[in-house]
């Protein structure tokens, strides 16, 4: 049996052997890009020791990881990561789903291409360049907001970057703005192959374009929507590093709100210069996203098993 099966593969291997030699660059990349730093994660484990190199640095366990559960912000760091992500989660969601069926109405052929473009935009953009977008708005001397918008409306200047009871708002209104456009053109693509006869099905028997929406569109891209967001709350401990470190421009007087877990390693990494405490970060939001992931494509195949990721 065993010679049967070798011997169907090798002839298998003989076939599509240019197949075989294409995937090759792919493996090597894949190899050399996401496993070989995997050496790395025994940086978590240990006092790392420069002028002794990392293989003969001393083992010190789980002592890496004590500065993330023991220190008093650890409360709120966790706390800040992952109601963060939630609510960007849900949110982006809802915005990027309903952009992408207001992209499928356009009837002309180069609009959607066009606001494609634009949506992607904010994406693509440096999250530096998105802080200092985001300090003209809400600049005390010189902001749009401050200036202009707020005497219109008969108020006084706000002083933003001294309050931080604004920016769970102002964090969330930025992370949709940069991140709902790109999940919309993956969702639009999905909606893009819906067969049109369904639609039409929908028209003959006297469905309105909501029920449409909800009875066909969103129930077929169901597969789509589950993966995508699998993915994000495979990352529910990761934080957008850019947005809570650059938008608030690193002010002390904000970290009770816009504190996560990778801005405050990076702060101890910089104050202390210990890699081996960011990497003992770096694991432990992988496994616990890991168990996540895992957990909720359990929770997903219950209920529907085509829906799940795996």
């Amino acid at each position: 049996m065993s010679s049967w099966v070798s011997n169907a593969s090798l002839k298998k291997m003989k076939k599509y052997k240019m197949l075989y030699l294409m995937l090759i660059p792919g493996v090597f990349y894949l190899l050399i890009n996401n496993y070989v730093p995997m050496f790395g994660v025994t940086i978590a484990f240990k006092d790392v020791n420069f002028a002794k190199g990392i293989m003969n640095s001393e083992w010190v366990g789980f002592k890496n990881f004590e500065y993330l559960f023991k220190t008093e912000d650890a409360y709120i760091i966790t706390r800040n990561t992952i109601l963060y992500n939630l609510v960007f989660i849900a949110l982006n969601l809802a915005v990027a789903v309903a952009l992408a069926v207001l992209l499928n109405e356009l009837k002309n052929r180069f609009l959607p291409r066009f606001y494609q473009s634009i949506l992607l935009l904010p994406y693509l953009m440096s999250s530096v360049i998105i802080g200092y977008l985001v300090y003209s708005l809400l600049s005390m001397e010189t902001g749009l907001i401050n200036n202009t918008i707020l005497p219109l409306l008969g108020h006084d200047g706000i002083m933003w970057y001294n309050d931080p009871k604004y920016w769970p708002y102002i964090l969330t209104l930025v992370k949709i703005w940069s991140t709902a456009g790109y999940l919309s053109v993956v969702y639009f693509a999905a909606v893009v192959g819906i067969d049109q006869e369904y639609y039409e099905a929908a028209t003959l028997d006297g469905a309105n374009k909501l029920q449409q929406i909800f009875k066909i569109t969103i129930p077929l891209i169901m597969p789509v929507i589950i993966i995508m967001t699998l993915l994000q709350i495979g990352r529910i401990f990761y934080s957008d590093f850019g947005l809570f470190y650059q938008v608030p421009l690193d002010s002390g007087v904000l970290m009770p709100t816009t504190n996560v877990i990778d801005t405050y390693v990076y702060r101890a990494l910089l104050k202390n210069g210990d890699i081996g405490m960011s990497s003992a970060a770096g694991v432990y939001q992988s496994i616990v996203g890991f168990i996540i992931i895992l957990i909720s494509n359990y929770v997903v195949k219950k209920i529907n098993p085509d829906n799940s990721l795996f």
